[in-house]
């Protein structure tokens, strides 16, 4: 971070076990200021999204951060949710019903609200599938003016996992994908080929789990239940979307290269992948066809797994 005034952002999520330690850590780094929590289905019905989602800002002794429901379906797409984060969508955990209620108004309402409503321009942190974002650009494109980066995971450069070549988020909304790379704002793309890699040592996962304060404990909950990821007799726990939120706090941590990328929307195997056009020059389709415009993301292909480890434990902490 370069400036002593806190960032302010915006976290569009499905939570989702990995969203909730992305949570976590906005609300406890000292350099964010988390404005608002927006809520889209993806993980676990949308319902059950504003559920985790309050639950965790309890949790965690979290202000006052509005909360809202958003899309319950992806704009074309039936609903779709990912088991692997258990049936109520946070591990199963038998955490207590919140206390806190979600706010009056709708996901792109409380969107649009306080992105111009911000003193400084707002950076939006999608950690879902995009459905939310896709309409709110649609219907308040005046929003864009004061956005100052979009930073969002999802997609994949290499192996998706929702397919072999598609990203869970992407896959579950390909055609907000789209809409969101049409955005016309610095967009970094926080994909798979760096999400996996950040885990955090099963010691730390230990320590966390052990703590008497509950933000804390429930950090270290989540991350047991995404392992195991390294060591089975001591297992860590991947990061997951939290280090969305890290490279943005500090991006100096991920490598990116400015690249050309498209959301496949044909049906088919390769529906809802992120192309991204690494080649060096254009190719024989280019050169037959001529070049099509493409949108320019700053891609991760890289990442500082201890930085980010450290980063994250020393704010949640």
């Amino acid at each position: 971070m370069t400036t002593d005034r806190p960032l302010p952002v915006i976290i569009d999520c499905d939570t989702g076990i990995d969203d909730a330690l992305a949570l976590l850590f906005a609300i406890r780094h000292p350099g964010l200021d988390l404005r608002a929590v927006t809520c889209v289905a993806g993980n676990t019905d949308v319902d059950g999204v504003v559920r985790n989602t309050l639950t965790v800002l309890e949790q965690a002794g979290a202000p006052d951060i509005p909360v809202a429901r958003g899309a319950e379906r992806p704009l074309i797409e039936s609903v779709r949710r990912a088991p692997v984060h258990g049936q109520d969508g946070m591990g199963d955990l038998g955490l207590p019903a919140p206390a806190r209620t979600s706010a009056d108004m709708d996901a792109v309402t409380l969107l649009r609200r306080e992105i111009l409503a911000s003193p400084h321009p707002v950076t939006l942190i999608p950690t879902a599938p995009l459905t939310n974002i896709a309409l709110l650009l649609r219907t308040h494109p005046e929003v864009v003016r004061n956005i100052e980066r979009i930073v969002f995971m999802g997609g994949a450069v290499a192996t998706g996992n929702a397919t072999p070549v598609a990203e869970f988020n992407v896959w579950h909304d390909p055609e907000a994908a789209a809409i969101l790379l049409t955005a016309g704002v610095p967009i970094t793309m926080y994909g798979l080929d760096v999400f996996q890699r950040v885990v955090v040592p099963g010691p730390d996962v230990r320590r966390l789990r052990a703590s008497s304060e509950p933000g804390t404990r429930l950090a270290g909950e989540l991350l047991a239940h995404r392992g195991p990821v390294t060591d089975e007799q001591d297992p860590g726990g991947g990061l997951g979307d939290a280090g969305a939120v890290c490279a943005v706090v500090d991006p100096e941590g991920i490598t990116t290269e400015l690249l050309p990328v498209e959301v496949s929307l044909a049906p088919g195997p390769t529906r809802g992948q992120t192309v991204v056009d690494r080649r060096p020059r254009p190719g024989e389709a280019e050169i037959h066809h001529g070049t099509r415009e493409q949108p320019l993301l700053d891609v991760a292909l890289g990442v500082d797994v201890e930085r980010y480890v450290k980063l994250w434990l020393t704010a949640v902490e």
